[in-house]
């Protein structure tokens, strides 16, 4: 038994180790250097938490303009990186050597440099001076450094290719041949500007990032992890397979404020691997569905792995446009691996863990959600149209009155919390285990949905920035963490005042430390990938990877998108999340946009950087470098590789969900009334549950081979309805070039013409190109294309742009002097693609009949 626990103890520290590794430094000093190296960490949480907060422009002081605020972020991201992460495996872990003090100040200093020098090199722009040059090769060189120690050497050798590669442009070879910049330009651009390193990238985790970092760790110190995961088991556990159900739903909440997939497969794989292992998941099962449901957490909104931050800056729209577009299909993604695990409970004849909860009628249970569910309804039209009421009649006062009611609500839910037993951290590897009730569980911790609540409001509700979204709800979190343990202690009558402050203020400072170590990766990575996009601007390398793309893909669309997503499988193996979607929409979005213009795919541009993010986050699976993978493995005892190609398995939902929502932009709700919304989401919802029965090979008995085909088929014509209605009747009509102004006239003022359009690049070369033009306002064909701002020289069938009103819509949509219109395809009425569903439902139909007959007949349980 000793032994046993030995192991375990062994493998929990592995963990730790791993943990640290990737996400907070393996190096944890003692004494003074230690208290420096802590002292550091919260001077950076406090920084960020002052700039991110009205005060300095109340109080007149200590206002940081964009530039100086991202410098300053680099500098204490670059101390840390050389404090906290040792430079070898056998480097010291518990002190700090003299030259990683002398490094960590010179790297500090060249961050700063921005900062400290700002008034003299705003004085000489675009001229650098030779310490200017000095102190940016040292700056690039300990910025490589930093992130080989935080982040692997992945990123870091990837950045030095783009390095080199702006530096020998004459030397490539064939289409890679660039004509260079010299080292005074490439310093200047990636070290002087906002054009590389000091981009939008670290940007966005200054300004973003860092505090959404900060508000999970301070929720997840304050006890709200192991509340998610209790609650989630005391809710789902009992079921067929319940530990791999509660582990899927413990991995989103936590997924929901975490920005590691390996942070978020060890804080909740720990407890819920051991768990689905004891009901009959194999090791590799079991690390499978942590793996997978954690990384699903980077794509679930509202943080993204705090990529979302980043798609507002890169897409050009506002936060809850991309929160609307990502939601449905990182939600029906979840959805399906709660019934992939259910099918392979099913499969295996797994049992669930023994509930606490009194038995209940399924009517009592139902009317209990019911209520509940209206009850939070009531509650949210009540505080929304309340605070309507009250902001007109309250002012400036109103947010005085808010802090009230949330104090009240706080100390009311603290007292329902009080009567109820605390939360124990119980052991995974305890041979029996009994599930916790449900209603005290969820009643324990409800006071950590409050800054979540306050989070979400002031994001969706008010609108504000998401930087001071989360610093109010991180306000509301520092308060809590400094008042729950007293406040608690009062109510239960017992400890002591004074401890109970005390504890609380150590968790705070925890917070404080932990969100800043977490983000030192965050600030190295959004940092080095700024010079990939640096590099990108400087020397046109994206038009060659659209090129090598167009050569392999010889034009087709499909073989295009297949490229693009292993190009971002690639490129994303090794990388945390941020830099992941960094590298891959400034490298390969922009393939997507540029060929699928010249083939005729035409989408949004957030459909485009959604598809390269999730097979971008889908190398955080795959072998041979999943990281995830290996954490799961360590956890689970498994084998990483075969973990790895489980996990996989598990995630061709999430692989094919780009193919389908860049097809068809319903999934992601654009351009959808409510209720087309609603029926989008069943039907996606119900879509997806039939194509993970389809390749699991199992729905209500072991598929026919033939039944999983139709299945993938049923799901296919469900998720894209329009690939079937465009067979049978198609959604254009040719009309002659030379007729475009009378097609102009005779079409609704709501549609949208398709055109095909000839002209030149930017380098003289033939080029052909698809466009959608929306049709703008006016009685006649002749008004509306003065109202477009073109005009149209035509001769014989050809119609040739003569001129383009600067400023117009047609400037906007890309119309140019000289240009050919090739093709007018002017939409049809048709019958709605909805109507594929009816014969896909009444196939599904019919494999449920043929399985539920051979289900009856049989008398065999389902073979494991």
């Amino acid at each position: 038994m000793s032994d046993k626990k030995k192991t375990s103890a062994a493998e929990t520290v592995d963990l730790d180790d791993m943990v640290a590794s990737t996400d907070t430094g393996a190096r944890k000093p003692l004494g003074v250097p230690g208290r420096i190296l802590l002292g550091v960490a919260t001077l950076w949480s406090l920084f960020q938490l002052w700039i991110a907060s009205p005060l300095p422009f109340i109080l007149g002081f200590g206002v940081f303009n964009a530039t100086e605020s991202r410098s300053i972020h680099l500098a204490f991201a670059l101390f840390l990186a050389y404090m906290a992460y040792p430079a070898l495996k056998r480097s010291p872990r518990d002190r700090i050597p003299i030259q990683d003090w002398v490094l960590g100040a010179v790297a500090a200093f060249c961050g700063a440099y921005m900062f400290l020098f700002y008034a003299d090199l705003a004085e000489r722009p675009g001229a650098p001076i030779l310490q200017d040059v000095i102190v940016g090769i040292t700056g690039l060189i300990l910025l490589l450094e930093a992130t080989r120690r935080a982040l692997g050497p992945p990123l870091m050798i990837v950045a030095l290719v783009f390095i080199i590669y702006s530096l020998a442009g004459p030397y490539m070879p064939g289409i890679l041949a660039h004509r260079g910049v010299s080292l005074y330009g490439l310093i200047n651009h990636q070290w002087l500007t906002t054009q590389g390193v000091f981009g939008i990238a670290l940007g966005v985790s200054t300004s973003f990032v860092f505090l959404f970092v900060l508000f999970g760790a301070m929720l997840d110190k304050a006890g709200a992890g192991n509340y998610f995961i209790k609650v989630a088991f005391s809710l789902l556990g009992h079921y067929r397979g319940g530990p791999a159900k509660a582990a899927v739903v413990a991995s989103g909440m936590t997924g929901l404020i975490s920005g590691s997939s390996i942070a978020n497969v060890v804080t909740t794989g720990t407890f819920t691997v051991p768990m689905m292992k004891r009901v009959g998941f194999s090791a590799e099962k079991a690390g499978a569905v942590e793996v997978a449901s954690s990384v699903n957490g980077q794509i679930m909104p509202p943080v993204m792995g705090a990529a979302a931050f980043l798609m507002v800056e890169y897409v050009g729209i506002s936060y809850v446009e991309v929160i609307k577009h990502a939601f449905l299909p990182a939600l029906i993604s979840y959805i399906a691996l709660v019934y992939i695990v259910h099918l392979e409970a099913l499969k295996a004849n797994m049992q669930g863990l023994e509930s606490s909860n009194p038995p209940k009628p399924l009517l009592q249970k139902l009317i209990g959600f019911l209520g509940g569910f209206l009850l939070l309804a009531g509650l949210s039209f009540a505080v929304y149209y309340g605070l309507g009421w009250l902001k007109p009649v309250l002012g400036d006062a109103t947010p005085w009155l808010v802090a009230v009611v949330l104090a009240v609500v706080y100390v009311g839910l603290l007292k329902l919390g009080s009567q109820y037993p605390e939360l124990e951290l119980d052991d995974p590897d305890s041979p029996v285990l009994k599930l916790p009730q449900t209603r005290p569980t969820v009643m324990v911790g409800l006071q950590y949905i409050l800054p979540v609540v306050v989070l979400v409001w002031c994001l969706m509700v008010e609108r504000l920035s998401p930087g001071l979204s989360a610093f109010w709800a991180t306000v509301l979190m520092i308060f809590i963490m400094l008042t729950q343990r007293p406040v608690l202690s009062l109510f239960r009558n017992q400890g002591h005042l004074g401890n109970e402050f005390k504890a609380g203020f150590i968790d705070l400072w925890d917070g404080l430390v932990t969100g800043a170590r977490n983000m030192i990766g965050i600030g190295i990575a959004t940092a080095t990938a700024g010079i990939i996009v640096g590099a990108v601007s400087q020397t046109g390398v994206g038009l060659v990877l659209a090129d090598v793309v167009e050569i392999l893909s010889m034009g087709n669309l499909m073989l295009i998108l297949l490229f693009t997503a292993i190009l971002s499988l690639i490129l994303g193996m090794g990388l945390p999340t941020t830099a992941n979607y960094i590298v891959v929409s400034a490298l390969l979005a922009p393939v997507i946009v540029t060929l699928g213009e010249q083939n005729g795919l035409l989408v949004p541009l957030i459909a485009v950087h959604l598809f390269v993010f999730y097979f971008g986050i889908m190398a955080d699976v795959t072998p041979p470098v999943g990281l995830a993978s290996f954490a799961a493995a360590a956890v689970s005892g498994g084998d990483p590789i075969r973990t790895g190609f489980q996990a996989f398995y598990y995630s061709l939902r999430t692989a094919a969900l780009p193919f389908l929502f860049i097809f068809n932009t319903d999934l992601l709700l654009i351009n959808v009334t409510w209720l087309q919304g609603i029926v989008i989401f069943l039907v996606a919802t119900f879509a997806i549950l039939i194509f993970a029965a389809a390749t699991q090979g199992y729905m209500l008995t072991r598929n026919r081979w033939y039944e999983s085909i139709l299945l993938l088929l049923v799901a296919f014509a469900l998720f894209r309805p329009g690939f079937w209605m465009d067979m049978i009747h198609d959604p254009y009509r040719s009309i002659p070039p030379a007729q475009f102004e009378q097609a102009l006239g005779n079409v609704d003022s709501d549609s949208t013409l398709r055109l095909q359009i000839k002209g030149e690049d930017a380098f003289g070369d033939s080029l052909t190109t698809y466009m959608l033009m929306p049709v703008p306002e006016g009685e006649t064909g002749a008004e509306r294309l003065e109202n477009l701002g073109l005009e149209l020289i035509t001769e014989d069938d050809r119609a040739i742009v003569d001129m383009v009103t600067f400023g117009s819509q047609a400037a906007d949509l890309g119309f140019d002097f000289d240009q050919e219109i090739i093709e007018v395809l002017a939409p049809v009425d048709r019958w709605n693609k909805e109507w594929m569903w009816i014969p896909a439902l009444l196939v599904f139909g019919l494999v449920v009949m043929l399985q539920r007959r051979r289900r009856r007949d049989s008398t065999e349980p389902a073979a494991a």
